[in-house]
């Protein structure tokens, strides 16, 4: 059972009184914007970053996938934190933190500061997004659901794109000195606005069924599981992948294991089970997995191509951002119609999307060899334009289809559980990827670039793959 402080009628809510009933969501996608924008905005600042603080690659890869380990770690946890204490109150407090962290980001006088301020945006993160997704599951039903799941969609699409594009222009302003602190500054006035509104304008809700504790146990395995996958994968290049890092590797899927079965039988003793294996049944653990797929060469893609533009290319952060902008034209036009098309023509859609993004990135490998001997950057444009338009086939479609399996009292376990997926596969994906990359990238920016864009193309082939086992109609 759920429960919220709203009148147990929305139509009738929302038909009276439009703006109150839709206002909630106004302020959710606030905090979906910034916590998005953060991963991807940061992938324009890396060369400033990487020249004023003297960060080498390994602080560079944990100002980028340390945000994701630290986010992913804490996303279940928080998720049923907000079931218990109210998904409200966990997605304030995460602005807050959130908020802090980014001025203490934009304050940063050496690398050491600047990832533990960002460790610190991830755990903002993670007490936000889960619960982001609890409350649009609760608060809103029928249509409306579908409408603010699609709306969610194309803000996280669309603040990861746009990440590049307005993390060049405040880069180029250089709005009184700050450089690249600015990407970092944005966070604050927008998250201040959330955090006055949200006790204004968004109820409380919480879930009442379960025994209203905390499985510490439970919490303390998926955490060591998620560290002990996420970290070597991170570190482990840079270190020269030292005997730590594999033992690391190992352990993760028996920790993974253990977990499972200890989350079972806590289901089964007291029902308060941190994540219920019981729920993650036949088409939602199929939309998780295909979901990770899909997020491992997302945040990766636009981090070297960011990196390759940048260094490889000679780029500003603003010529940089106006080559993302085509791959934004090509999301948002699909993007905009994919709600409609996925009712229409179910998982079919997501097939097609990643087939498309696919395809673009093989055309993307293709061309980035002909820019090296004299040709224009533009020659990439074609590619991106694709590659976007395939993804904004994917990102709305893939999340009403994992959160259309969830019934409200299992809201929670499954937003944690999505904005987990999610962001472990920005980790893997910066972090695995990111080893094709480097590998070449002292040597040939344009063969770092190449063989990145052809793993990212296997990895979309798996997500099409994968679709196959998705219902055929998302409900």
């Amino acid at each position: 059972m759920d429960t919220t402080t709203l009148d147990p009628t929305p139509e009738v809510r929302a038909a009276a009184r439009p703006f109150l009933y839709w206002a909630p969501l106004a302020v959710l996608m606030a905090g979906t914007f910034i916590f998005v924008l953060d991963f991807f905005i940061i992938n324009v600042a890396l060369p400033a970053i990487s020249t004023d603080l003297d960060a080498g690659d390994g602080a560079i890869e944990w100002i980028v996938a340390g945000y994701a380990l630290t986010s992913a770690a804490g996303f279940i946890t928080a998720g049923r934190l907000g079931d218990i204490y109210g998904r409200r109150r966990l997605f304030t407090i995460g602005v807050g933190i959130f908020v802090a962290a980014s001025a203490l980001c934009a304050l940063a006088v050496n690398p050491e500061m600047l990832v533990a301020a960002r460790l610190a945006q991830g755990a903002g993160a993670a007490a936000m997004a889960p619960n982001i997704l609890s409350l649009m599951g609760v608060l809103y039903t029928g249509a409306a659901q579908t409408r603010a799941i699609s709306i969610y969609g194309m803000v996280m699409g669309l603040a990861a794109v746009a990440g590049q594009i307005v993390g060049g222009l405040l880069i180029r302003a250089d709005i009184a000195g700050l450089d690249w602190r600015a990407v970092f500054w944005i966070n604050v006035p927008i998250g201040l606005v959330a955090l006055v509104l949200a006790p204004r304008l968004m109820p409380e809700s919480r879930a009442e069924s379960g025994s209203g504790r905390l499985d510490v146990r439970g919490v303390g395995l998926i955490t060591a599981a998620l560290v002990a996958l996420l970290l070597p994968l991170i570190e482990g290049r840079e270190s020269g992948w030292p005997a730590w890092s594999w033992m690391c590797l190992a352990a993760a899927p028996i920790l993974l294991t253990a977990f499972v079965f200890q989350q079972r039988r806590t289901a089964e003793r007291r029902g308060d089970a941190l994540l219920d294996p019981r729920i993650f049944v036949g088409p939602l653990r199929a939309g998780l997995a295909t979901q990770l797929m899909f997020w491992v060469q997302q945040a990766a893609g636009y981090t070297f191509l960011a990196l390759y533009l940048q260094q490889g290319r000679g780029m500003t952060p603003l010529g940089s951002g106006a080559v993302f902008a085509v791959l934004a034209a090509g999301y948002l036009l699909t993007s905009l119609r994919a709600p409609e098309l996925t009712i229409r023509y179910g998982r079919t859609i997501i097939l097609i999307g990643a087939s498309v993004a696919a395809m673009a990135d093989l055309l993307l490998a293709a061309t980035v060899g002909h820019i090296e001997i004299g040709g224009s950057v533009g020659l990439l444009f074609p590619g991106l334009f694709l590659l976007g338009a395939g993804q904004g086939l994917c990102i709305t479609p893939l999340t009403t289809t994992v959160l259309g399996q969830a019934r409200p009292e299992t809201a929670g376990a499954v937003s944690g559980a999505l904005s987990t997926i999610q962001q472990a596969g920005n980790a893997i994906g910066v972090a695995g990827i990111g080893v094709v990359f480097y590998a070449h990238a002292d040597r040939a920016p344009a063969s770092a670039m190449e063989w990145t864009a052809i793993t990212m193309a296997g990895t979309l082939a798996v997500v099409a793959v994968l679709t196959r086992m998705l219902p055929k109609v998302s409900r």
